[in-house]
């Protein structure tokens, strides 16, 4: 498939159609997930237990066609299009990357693939596994591969996180580090749905169960990666970008933050923003986009001081300025 924009966003239509047959008065979420992919970032949720992420994930995973190629070296496939890890304080490292088992009859060993190696990855309660773990996935995330015993094992080119951590109870968890929230491209804070969708789920809860177990495949490993290719080609405006910057530096400056963002946040959002305006079936990123992601994409890579009560409308303050100043000269 060619990696064109017009390509993408008819990938991401079908996508979006698919999730919307199953996943209920979640739009903006279902949007969201779909930028964070492809952006070739990951997700993370922070959500409520019972509020559809498992299933959210599981059907992105089917509605991308199962492998069926051998690998580039010739090996069988191992990469699966969906995989959920349940993390617990008791999780090893190997529980999740895989491991190296002796075989006595040769004599030699070989590596077992951990969950890890699918196209959708979804790491339920992240925070409830300890540190050791949480690192572990550092590498999957920011390189693509997996190291046990001073070999590297690559994961696939499509590798897209959801993690997943409950709001509510904190007791026995382990709260991701900065470095580790910073793997994620977004950070999406999902609330309960409003009282007339949760009737409409209740009242075709069966039918939605169906349609989800029953999907098939609307796209392939191959037609992601070229979408992901060719939001790069979406047009980001100087204006746009001088705002990005305006944006970020104003973080770094001001007194309510400990520290701000990094350049790496900046190009994370450029991106963030390119994949956004792919998935609106758009060619270009205009303010409202920025509008929009900013607290998605900056608010897990920045600190506030214990002073601030509200780090949510301090960054809207903080941003109001940069916004102003690109609207009344234009993204074009």
């Amino acid at each position: 498939m060619e990696p064109t924009v017009q390509n993408a966003t008819e990938v991401a239509k079908k996508l979006h159609s698919g999730l919307g047959n199953v996943i209920k008065g979640r739009d903006d979420t279902v949007r969201l997930v779909l930028t964070a992919l492809f952006a070739d970032g990951h997700v993370l949720l922070e959500d409520y237990p019972g509020s559809g992420k498992t299933l959210l994930t599981k059907t992105l995973g089917r509605l991308i066609s199962a492998p069926t190629s051998q690998s580039s070296d010739g090996t069988p496939e191992h990469i699966l299009t969906f995989r959920r890890i349940q993390f617990t304080p008791d999780m090893l490292p190997g529980d999740v990357l895989g491991v190296n088992i002796f075989d006595p009859k040769s004599g030699l060993f070989h590596f077992v693939h951990g969950p890890v190696f699918a196209h959708i990855v979804l790491a339920d309660e992240l925070n409830r596994t300890g540190p050791k773990v949480q690192a572990a996935f550092l590498e999957c995330m920011a390189e693509k591969q997996v190291t046990i015993d001073n070999e590297t094992h690559p994961l696939d080119k499509l590798f897209f996180v959801v993690g997943t951590q409950n709001p509510l109870d904190l007791a026995g968890t382990y709260p991701l580090p900065i470095v580790q929230l910073d793997r994620f491209l977004l950070k999406i804070p999902m609330s309960y749905v409003d009282a007339t969708t949760e009737f409409e789920i209740l009242e075709t809860h069966h039918e939605l169960m169906s349609t989800a177990e029953e999907c098939g495949a609307v796209c392939t490993r191959e037609e992601i990666i070229a979408a992901q290719q060719a939001c790069n080609e979406v047009h980001v405006s100087e204006n746009l970008r001088q705002a990005i910057v305006d944006i970020v530096q104003a973080t770094r400056e001001n007194p309510l933050l400990q520290f701000g963002a990094s350049t790496r946040a900046a190009i994370m959002l450029q991106k963030a923003l390119r994949a956004w305006a792919v998935v609106n079936d758009r060619n270009y990123v205009d303010e409202d986009d920025l509008i929009h992601l900013l607290p998605f994409v900056l608010m897990h890579r920045m600190r506030f001081q214990s002073g601030v009560s509200n780090p949510q409308e301090a960054l809207q303050e903080i941003v109001a300025p940069h916004v102003e100043n690109l609207v009344r000269k234009g993204v074009s």
